[in-house]
């Protein structure tokens, strides 16, 4: 039953107006008794409650009147410039550039001061410091080459002291790499493994691997959030001033996919600004060829000027195979036995040794090999035509040639670029 609304057997009244009238009948001074049920409010008392339901009223509208002038809050808008690519002439129009990692403009500019800080190992002492330019060097197409104080016969190594599994790759329009990084594409989109996919993985990889870093994610991220400059930095590329290695990954791999090598002699003979010479047209002919040398099949032509098919194969270095890190360690498939990634040929000329596992130090010694030293196996390459005879035979006249072709590929502007090198100061002004 509702309470207050019962009516009273006797007087036919709800309770609620019975107890109302006895509650009004105690004020005497205040209330005149009409003849029918009820009451009538006194002048005091009706002023009382317009005094009192003004005093809401005006409550109310002040709210309102509030609300209306209250200007909406103030957000920090967060808005990057978006970098396009500019695809070279001939060159594939599809990029490798994951969907949550677009490249701005703010991000490459973080990328490329992390890339060189050599704070990324976590540690701030000289002796403790690494970064990906310690053995990416743009001098040599950002492999390590040979020569140098540090890394002399071009075998790269870690923190620890420990050797890295392979000799180095180039980091050479990476952008247009779609089967998978590094020598064996352990790092790919076929990876059961999600953190290990995309060119943007690579960072923590390094930063954990015992050959490289040998570091920790967690206080590197915590290092870069102490120093002053970075966490701006990082709010301007990704709209958050909390560093992570994540976003340090985003960041470096930004930053890579804008090496672009297009302005070899090869290229402006592409776009008709160069006319090789004799030996070099002769060279690029051997080089299309599969009674020449044969080497289009694997590192592209005036089709592919990317110059790698960036699959990989079995080129015939080897009969016996002792290498867990090579393509068949990836895909456990017999046929990938002793195949690695076909490296693009632009810059050889700055990027000595040679192959997986840096065997040869010379152009020479590679023009060699291929011309009278490969060996059969049984996972051997099927574009590997010239097995039966153990190389092309070409004479020396077209070995010649063939390399001055493969010289035209030298793009110098690459290892001058400074986009590229090394900022003069780091954020912190260090």
């Amino acid at each position: 039953m509702e309470r207050g609304f019962l009516k009273e057997r006797s007087s036919g009244k709800t309770i609620y107006q019975a107890k109302r009238q006895e509650k009004m009948k105690k004020r005497a001074d205040s209330i005149e008794q009409t003849p029918v049920a009820g009451y009538r409010v006194t002048t005091c008392e009706f002023l009382g409650r317009v005094r009192f339901d003004g005093i809401i009223l005006l409550a109310v509208l002040s709210f309102y009147m509030v609300s209306c002038n209250k200007k909406p809050a103030q957000t920090n808008v967060f808005q990057t410039t978006p970098y396009k690519i500019s695809v070279p002439r001939f060159f594939p129009g599809q990029l490798n550039i994951v969907a949550d990692n677009p490249l701005t403009e703010e991000g490459i500019t973080l990328g490329r001061y992390l890339f060189y800080d050599g704070r990324m190992s976590g540690r701030t002492f000289p002796d403790s410091l690494m970064s990906c330019s310690t053995c990416h060097d743009q001098a040599h197409s950002f492999e390590c080459g040979m020569g140098g104080a540090m890394f002399p016969n071009g075998q790269t190594y870690g923190l620890t002291g420990i050797l890295t599994p392979h000799f180095m790759m180039p980091m050479i329009n990476l952008a247009w790499t779609n089967h998978g990084f590094l020598w064996n594409g352990k790092v790919s989109v076929e990876n059961a493994n999600p953190a290990m996919r995309t060119l943007e993985d690579v960072t923590w990889m390094a930063i954990v691997a015992p050959h490289e870093i040998h570091g920790d994610t967690a206080r590197v991220a915590a290092l870069f959030q102490t120093i002053p400059g970075y966490p701006a930095l990082f709010m301007k590329a990704f709209g958050s001033g909390h560093v992570t290695v994540k976003n340090m990954g985003r960041a470096i791999a930004q930053f890579v996919r804008t090496l672009i090598s297009a302005d070899s002699r090869f290229d402006r003979y592409l776009q008709g600004e160069y006319q090789m010479s004799p030996s070099e047209r002769n060279g690029y002919v051997l080089f299309m060829t599969e009674q020449g040398g044969d080497c289009f099949h694997c590192h592209g032509g005036d089709g592919n000027p990317l110059f790698t098919t960036n699959l990989f194969y079995n080129n015939g270095k080897d009969s016996i195979f002792t290498d867990p890190g090579d393509r068949s360690g990836i895909t456990g498939r017999l046929n990938d036995i002793g195949a690695y990634k076909a490296p693009t040929l632009r810059n050889l000329v700055f990027r000595p040794p040679y192959m997986h596992d840096g065997r040869y130090k010379t152009l020479d010694e590679v023009l060699k090999f291929y011309n009278s030293e490969l060996v059969w196996s049984p996972s051997i390459s099927p574009l590997m035509h010239h097995i039966g005879t153990h190389g092309v035979k070409l004479v020396p006249g077209q070995l010649a040639d063939l390399k001055a072709f493969l010289l035209t590929l030298t793009d110098s502007s690459f290892v001058s670029n400074p986009a590229f090198s090394k900022p003069d100061k780091f954020p912190d002004g260090k």
